[in-house]
C-alpha cells in the first residue's frame, strides 16, 4: 500500500525516536561500564597502598573471567589499565569529570597514546563533540591534533560560526610535511603544484580525513579576466570548499587579500545553496607568526596561514611554541 505524505513523516518520527532512545540506553550503559572499571581500579589502586594488590590483580582476573565468561574486559592487562585509569583521572579536575564521556576502547586509546592531562582532556572533549570513532580518534592524535589546534594560525573564531569554527580549527594544520614530493631544494610554485597533484593521495592524506580534490589550476571568471585557484579542495564534514594559495616564500600580507578575493568569487558563482562559506589555506614555506596575526586580524573571510616541509621532521622551532598552562587552560574552556 502506498503512503503518503503525512504517513511517511510519521513513521520518520518514530523512527527518529527508537535511534535517540537506543543511543541513550547505550549511553547509559556506557557511563554503568566506565563506573565499574573506575571503581574497580580504585578498589586495587587502595589495596596496592596496603603493599598486596599488584598480586591481586593477576588472581582476580582469572576469578572475574570465571564467573563472567561473557563479559571480555576483565583481563589482566585490561584490569591494569582500570588502576591507570583511576590513579591518573581520579585527583584531575579537568579529567574526572569527563570520564562518563567515551568509550572504554576509546580511553583506552587517549589513556596509551597521550600523556599530558591537557592533551586528554581535548581529546576526549573531540570525541564527545564530534563524535569520532576509535579509528578516526587514532588518526587525530597520530596527526597531532591537539598541537594543531594550539598552534594553527586562523580566524576561524570569529570568521566561522559554532560549530563549524571548531571543527575548521581541527580541519587545518599550522605545518604540513610533504616528505613524498620529489623535489629540488630550489623549486617553482609551479612545480610544488604538479608534484602534489601527481601525489594526489598521499596529498589528501596528508591535508587530514574528510578532504577530496576538486582540481588544481581551477578557472573563476570576473568580468572579462580569468583567475586561477592553485588548488580547490572540498571538506565533506564541513560541506563547503577549500581553497588552497601555494607559496615557496616567506607569507606577506598582500597574500591575504587575494585569497579574501577568490573566497568572494567561490561564496558567489561555485558554492551550491546548501554549502557553508569557503574557507581559505595559505601555505608557504616560513612564516612570521606576528605578521600573520595582524595580517588575519579583524577580518570577514575564513583563511588560515600554513608553512609547508618536503622532510618528515618538524620544524625546531614549533616545539618552542607551544602556549602556557594557562593559555591552553583557556583554549580548551572556549573548546568545550
Amino acid at each position: 500500500m502506498k503512503m503518503d505524505t503525512s504517513e511517511r513523516l510519521f513513521i520518520a518520527e518514530i523512527k527518529e525516536k527508537v535511534r535517540s532512545a537506543q543511543y541513550e540506553a547505550l549511553k547509559t550503559v556506557n557511563v554503568k561500564l566506565i563506573q565499574l572499571y573506575w571503581e574497580i581500579g580504585k578498589s586495587i589502586a587502595e589495596k596496592q597502598s596496603e603493599s598486596w594488590g599488584k598480586s591481586i590483580v593477576t588472581s582476580l582476573s582469572k576469578e572475574l573471567q570465571t564467573e563472567f565468561p561473557k563479559s571480555s574486559g576483565f583481563s589482566t592487562t585490561n584490569i591494569w589499565y582500570m588502576v591507570q585509569f583511576y590513579s591518573d583521572y581520579q585527583s584531575d579536575i579537568n579529567l574526572q569529570p569527563l570520564v562518563g564521556e567515551i568509550s572504554w576502547s576509546k580511553h583506552l586509546v587517549i589513556l596509551s597514546k597521550c600523556k599530558l592531562s591537557h592533551e586528554r582532556q581535548f581529546y576526549i572533549l573531540s570525541t564527545s563533540k564530534y563524535g569520532w570513532s576509535k579509528n578516526v580518534l587514532l588518526h587525530q592524535i597520530e596527526h597531532k591534533a591537539f598541537e594543531r589546534y594550539l598552534l594553527n594560525q586562523t580566524n576561524f573564531d570569529y570568521a566561522l560560526p559554532e560549530p563549524a569554527s571548531k571543527q575548521a580549527l581541527l580541519a587545518v594544520k599550522d605545518n604540513y610535511t610533504f616528505d613524498f614530493l620529489d623535489l629540488a631544494e630550489l623549486h617553482s610554485e609551479s612545480e610544488l603544484e604538479q608534484q602534489l597533484v601527481k601525489n594526489i593521495r598521499k596529498f589528501l592524506l596528508e591535508m587530514g580525513n574528510n578532504y577530496t580534490f576538486v582540481g588544481n589550476q581551477y578557472r573563476i571568471q570576473v568580468g572579462e579576466r580569468d583567475y586561477w585557484v592553485d588548488l580547490l579542495l572540498y571538506h565533506r564534514k564541513l560541506q563547503c570548499l577549500i581553497a588552497i594559495d601555494l607559496k615557496i616564500g616567506e607569507f606577506e600580507p598582500e597574500h591575504k587579500g587575494k585569497m579574501e578575493f577568490y573566497l568572494s568569487v567561490l561564496n558567489d558563482k561555485v558554492r551550491l545553496p546548501h554549502e557553508n562559506e569557503s574557507i581559505g589555506i595559505i601555505i608557504c614555506k616560513n612564516k612570521d607568526r606576528t605578521v600573520v596575526e595582524y595580517s588575519l586580524k579583524n577580518i570577514a573571510s575564513p583563511i588560515g596561514v600554513a608553512t609547508y616541509n618536503t622532510t618528515n621532521q618538524l620544524p625546531k622551532q614549533y616545539r618552542k611554541l607551544l602556549p602556557s598552562e594557562e593559555e591552553i587552560t583557556a583554549k580548551l574552556r572556549n573548546f568545550c
